[in-house]
């Protein structure tokens, strides 16, 4: 069973996390493998105009669409498997994600010294990281309800300002209240995900695709985070 979004802490500090998680992921993703592992419909821009200009796209990023719908529909199988055994939907899916962004830095490090977007090593790094954005897609929807989209700030940006829009000039207070309690969900996923594209972007600087420990460290830590939501007595 998923957890409750309307819980505090749930509606704060996880989804943070997991925008954290996303945001470092996707600018590490770029800059080394040049694709993003949260943006998809990113990815599809970036491939139509290698497309238009004739310029060669890597491996990485022609599978990265089809790779992640993959990821999401065995996501979706394996979530009910787990619930069909009564074994813990988010924390599971947490610790898959962290192999996956683990893998991710293990192969991206290994293959550093080439700069080939094709190498093996480099495109199984770029698939791993694409396939745990998959997963955390999947377990926002399926064991965070309520919670907002944690890799996807389009949808956040606008419901954020509608919002806004709705506090300030609403005529209907129930629907300000509304707006209200949406705002105050979404704005720490904005918040998360500008500042771990900004970590990203200087850990990359820094470390070159050692910056993936970024997106992996934000991922370990919300595996403790939820299980003392679970403790907290928050069923999963």
């Amino acid at each position: 069973m998923g957890t409750s979004a309307d819980s505090p802490p749930t509606t704060t500090l996880l989804p943070t996390l997991l925008s954290l998680t996303a945001g470092s992921a996707d600018v590490v993703s770029l800059l080394a493998f040049g694709l993003f592992n949260a943006h998809i419909t990113g990815n599809l821009v970036i491939l139509a105009a290698h497309v238009v200009t004739g310029s060669p796209a890597s491996a990485a990023l022609l599978l990265s669409v089809p790779v992640f719908v993959l990821v999401l529909g065995l996501t979706r199988l394996l979530a009910a498997g787990l619930e069909s055994v009564s074994v813990p939907l988010l924390q599971s899916l947490l610790v898959l994600q962290l192999a996956l962004l683990a893998g991710c830095l293990a192969f991206g490090v290994a293959g550093s010294q080439h700069g080939d977007p094709n190498a093996p090593y480099a495109m199984l790094a770029g698939l791993l990281g694409v396939s745990a954005m998959a997963v955390q897609n999947a377990l926002v929807q399926l064991a965070l309800k309520g919670a907002p989209p944690t890799a996807v700030m389009t949808s956040n940006i606008t419901r954020f300002t509608l919002d806004v829009g709705e506090i300030l000039v609403g005529r209907d207070p129930a629907e300000v209240v509304r707006a209200r309690s949406r705002a105050k969900k979404t704005w720490p996923t904005l918040v998360g995900f500008a500042a771990g594209a900004g970590l990203g972007a200087v850990c990359f600087a820094a470390g070159s695709r050692w910056s993936l420990a970024l997106p992996a460290s934000f991922a370990l830590l919300a595996v403790p985070v939820s299980l003392g939501l679970a403790l907290g007595g928050s069923r999963v």
